[in-house]
């Protein structure tokens, strides 16, 4: 029994490194070719309506919280997030202000009297489109595997680093579409988003961003 479980971790640990090793740095020519051609996919993507998992992993749990939902994005500047398991919650962003709805019971939040809640905002909202390629906010560093290319976002401002520590944004290799959204806020809590069912430049009605 002993030399089995020996066996198996063995097996999990050679497997974790391996994955790691397929994440390899990219050049400074291609990563500002990848930018430059992520940037004009975000120009092009006008809304995207997309199921998610949400994974929130906390240093003192044992287990991550999982949670499921719906996102639908119009650009510019309209974002939805729609919980639907363990619970039903949403939140609205539009206009510089927020819009909660928890079960029924509702509330806004006016971002544009708080300068680090609204640079948050501007974040999310660029995290989902792709672009947050703003050498004033972030340090940016560059790698790939066999399926996604990985950008990661390190802030620069003070406020922002004192809400997140790190942005890691996974773009599909063939459609350049953002699949994952890693948000650290420490170095050892994050948040996972894992997208699904992708659909791009599909008909978004402005009533789905109502109150």
């Amino acid at each position: 029994m002993t030399k089995r479980i020996i066996f198996i971790v063995f097996f999990i640990v050679l497997n974790v490194m391996q994955c790691f090793s397929q994440e390899e740095k990219m050049s400074i020519t291609d990563a500002n070719l990848l930018r430059g051609n992520i940037i004009e996919k975000s120009k092009k993507t006008l809304t995207i309506v997309s199921g998610f998992e949400q994974f929130k992993h906390l240093d003192f749990l044992s287990n991550d919280i999982k949670s499921d939902g719906n996102l639908v994005y119009k650009s510019p500047n309209h974002i939805k997030w729609e919980y639907t398991s363990p619970f039903i919650y949403s939140v609205v962003f539009k206009n510089d202000k927020l819009f909660i709805n928890d079960d029924g019971l509702k509330s806004n939040i006016d971002l544009s009297s708080n300068k680090t809640f609204k640079s948050l905002n501007n974040l999310i909202i660029k995290s989902v489109n792709g672009n947050m390629f703003d050498d004033k906010l972030f340090d940016m560093q560059y790698f790939k595997n066999t399926s996604n290319y990985i950008v990661k976002f390190l802030p620069k401002e003070n406020g922002l680093k004192s809400i997140i520590n790190e942005f890691i944004l996974s773009f599909d290799r063939k459609s350049l579409h953002v699949v994952e959204i890693i948000m650290k806020e420490s170095t050892e809590d994050y948040t996972l988003l894992k997208f699904l069912n992708q659909k791009i430049n599909t008909p978004v009605s402005d009533a789905v961003f109502s109150n």
